[in-house]
């Protein structure tokens, strides 16, 4: 396993050690450090490490984080333009506004959806079990290919969806001036945008590339919404900080939250191997026109009926019937079971 660092670089580590130990400040000298040991140490850990257990014979590449950002800069560029894209899109002295805008769209789309295919391409070649030996693969060029045109030609829906999140956070937020501010300044916004974009890709088949834009998303807007949950139109979460949306989670239309509301899973199964059983249901059932108020934490495969809605710091895992209003003091005292997660 020693091919897999290279023993040129191992080599190339020991010679620069003394050179970049005597470069620190005075008092930061080697002093016995051993780098060259160190550097060996971390290579034998990662020999062990699970990473490689699936493929014992090399290290798979996997989606590019950096990459996929560029992606989602360019996919959200695409959908709004005028407000996302460049300032003044009047490219390559192309007369027409219209045209100007269309050019743009049609040259970002080109190249974000190129770099999504050979991200979505790196995703399912990481699932085989055999090692990849270099060579072009027509199957995986195929497979990668038709989950991004099939992902394309719902932009225009999803464009659609986006519109109505950002009328209903016009609609139920005060504070907002314009749906211009709620699209480039409101972390609910941007959360639901990337959202929509992984739950599409996870549709398809590209589960990794979705975590990852979803995870993108997370660290940008302190909102974590897995790909796998389905959100109805009109969506709005007010603030967004702390938000948790678990990945079986089925949210209806017109559902408005506000920070730092769970809705997450009761327990976690185990099989009789004590493995985590995957892929269950267990997250919340939201139906249309709720509102959840900030701090609430909704637990479990329940449902929140039609038109309910939750108060702030509600702790709940049962269902509430269409219409209900739950606050702290009508709360009941329920058990929690383990688990709590996305």
């Amino acid at each position: 396993m020693l091919s897999l660092l290279g023993a040129d670089v191992i080599t190339s580590v020991r010679q620069r050690r003394s050179e970049s130990l005597l470069d620190e400040p005075e008092g930061m000298g080697d002093h016995g450090l051993n780098l060259a040991g160190i550097v060996d140490s971390l290579r034998e850990l990662r020999v062990q490490s699970p990473l490689l257990w699936q493929h014992p014979n090399t290290l798979v590449p996997l989606p590019s984080t950096h990459a996929l950002k560029r992606v989602l800069v360019g996919l959200r560029a695409s959908l709004y333009p005028h407000r996302l894209g460049l300032p003044e899109p009047d490219l390559m002295g192309v007369p027409s506004s219209s045209t100007a805008t269309d050019f743009f769209v049609g040259h970002t789309l080109d190249t974000c959806l190129r770099e999504l295919r050979h991200q979505v391409r790196i995703e399912i070649e990481s699932r085989r079990s055999l090692p990849h030996d270099g060579r072009q693969d027509p199957t995986l060029d195929q497979q990668a290919t038709e989950i991004v045109f099939a992902f394309a030609h719902q932009l225009p829906r999803i464009r659609s969806q986006l519109d109505s999140d950002l009328h209903a956070a016009f609609r139920g937020d005060p504070a907002a001036s314009s749906i211009e501010e709620v699209l480039v300044c409101y972390p609910g916004m941007k959360a639901i945008t990337d959202h929509r974009f992984a739950h599409a890709l996870h549709s398809l088949g590209a589960p990794v590339v979705a975590r990852i834009i979803a995870e993108l998303s997370h660290s940008a807007t302190g909102v974590d919404i897995h790909p796998g949950a389905v959100i109805g139109d009109s969506f709005f979460i007010d603030h967004g900080s702390g938000v948790v949306i678990g990945g079986t989670s089925i949210i209806g239309k017109n559902v408005r939250l506000y920070q730092a509301v769970t809705l997450g899973a009761k327990h976690f199964p185990v099989d009789e191997h004590g493995h985590l059983v995957k892929g269950e249901s267990r997250h919340p059932i939201v139906e249309d026109d709720v509102v959840i108020y900030s701090g609430a934490t909704i637990l479990g495969r329940v449902t929140i009926g039609k038109g309910s809605t939750i108060g702030g710091n509600v702790w709940l895992t049962s269902s509430v019937p269409p219409g209900t209003t739950i606050t702290q003091a009508k709360a009941l005292s329920e058990t929690f079971g383990e688990g709590g997660g996305i």
